[in-house]
């Protein structure tokens, strides 16, 4: 991921001192390379495009897909990002997001073949023209993101603040509304359309976003706690390994996992109802997996999007890969399970989840 950083945010990422061990200098020098030409690249794009992008406008309102980190975001990201209708951040987007409205065309195509076929926390595809997450954009373009945990994974405090817009310093605040901003009108200068993103970190933000966009949508989506759970440890691992600047920590994985999980799906319920009505619609992923045409036809009724006509084909031809598609399997002891249970009990009962302790 930081090799999308430039020359200043990469100076910034060592203000904030990270863990530096030898080990891992290879990884430093590529960065550091890669950050000199992204910032060139990143000049050359201001001054063939920085006018144009400065001048445009967010006509349409922006679509927030909203749901804690493996509760089916992606899945539904995916389904929705095959209308044509939209547009929507990409993996080459987000991870070169200071200069892709001048090298997309140029150096995906080049660069497609050293992509790994599948993500590395999941069997999902991966592809520089993937629907993405945009904090990972954000993380680079200003970094002020919850992402930054991939760095400092020993130290909540240097990125817990960065979930929520309302937790952030008014200077980090207004310095990543710009960053957004920056990125939603690059994505709607390349295509004048509706936006549809994805992020976990914007369920803790849906009072920012609705004074940035009055009239966005959301779709909300949870899954079975103990899913949840098990796959965000692994998620955390695995992106932690991939993309840390030293020796990761995870000796407060567990903690940190049923922490953020609570105070995320807290800050969701606490903000939903500035939501107007008829602007969201909730889901669960299990209904999502086993009827995703039927849910996705229920999305377009609840919040009133158009042209459901227009996705409906798209969705059905993808029926027979998301069929096919195998998921990750975990396995959880009986102690993991009440733990996580007890810890957890008002999300159960909240969504109508069993807790299976007494099978």
């Amino acid at each position: 991921m930081w090799h999308g950083l430039t020359v200043s945010g990469l100076w910034n990422l060592l203000r904030m001192k990270p863990r530096i061990s030898w080990a891992y200098l290879p990884r430093w020098i590529t960065i550091a390379f890669v950050s000199g030409l992204n910032s060139l690249y990143g000049v050359l794009e201001k001054l063939f495009f920085g006018r144009q992008v400065a001048r445009t406008e967010i006509l349409h309102p922006p679509l927030f897909i909203l749901g804690h980190w493996r509760s089916g975001t992606t899945m539904l990201h995916n389904l929705m990002s095959l209308d044509p209708q939209v547009t929507f951040p990409n993996l080459y987007q987000c991870v070169n997001p200071g200069h892709f409205l001048l090298t997309e065309r140029i150096l995906a195509p080049l660069t497609k073949r050293f992509l790994p076929e599948t993500r590395p926390m999941d069997n999902v595809a991966a592809g520089w023209e993937e629907p993405q997450e945009e904090d990972i954009a954000l993380a680079l373009d200003c970094q002020i993101s919850p992402y930054l945990m991939t760095a400092f994974s020993d130290r909540r405090e240097a990125y817990e603040r960065y979930f929520d817009p309302r937790d952030m310093t008014e200077s980090e605040r207004s310095i990543w509304k710009q960053s957004f901003l920056r990125l939603l009108k690059k994505l709607t200068y390349r295509k004048n359309s509706s936006i549809v993103t994805k992020t976990p970190a914007h369920t803790f933000r849906i009072s920012t976003l609705l004074e940035m966009f009055p009239d966005a949508r959301f779709v909300y989506i949870n899954r079975d706690p103990y899913a949840v759970y098990q796959s965000t440890l692994h998620l955390r691992r695995t992106m932690f390994t991939e993309n840390s600047l030293g020796p990761p920590d995870f000796s407060a994985n567990e903690e940190d996992t049923l922490y953020f999980y609570e105070k995320c799906i807290r800050t969701y319920e606490e903000t939903k109802g500035l939501i107007p009505k008829g602007r969201l619609h909730e889901i669960r992923f299990e209904d999502l997996e086993q009827d995703p045409l039927g849910q996705i036809r229920q999305i377009y009724q609840a919040i009133s999007l158009p042209g459901w006509n227009l996705v409906e084909p798209k969705i059905q031809a993808q029926l027979p890969a998301l069929k096919a598609y195998k998921k990750n399997a975990f396995r959880m002891d009986k102690d993991t399970m009440r733990r996580v249970h007890s810890r957890l009990k008002w999300v159960f009962d909240l969504y109508g989840y069993p807790c299976h302790l007494d099978h």
